[in-house]
């Protein structure tokens, strides 16, 4: 077999070894963040984040405990 073609079997076999250990598989669908839509509606929240008054302290709490080094 050629070093470029691929084993048909190769994922079936691999699946099977870990459904073997008690794994099984999931597909996740997750929000596109790089979408205008969820852009909009990013802003959006943010924007009630920042005129809410209530839980400010909480807030503040966590923007001076988060790490914003990356």
């Amino acid at each position: 077999m050629h070093s470029t073609t691929q084993d048909p079997d190769k994922f079936r076999r691999y699946r099977e070894r870990l459904k073997a250990k008690g794994l099984r598989q999931i597909h996740l669908w997750v929000p596109d963040t790089a979408s205008p839509r969820f852009q909009q509606e990013l802003r959006r929240q943010l924007a009630l984040v920042e005129a809410s008054t209530e839980d400010r302290e909480t807030l503040e709490f966590i923007e001076a405990a988060a790490d914003w080094s990356d």
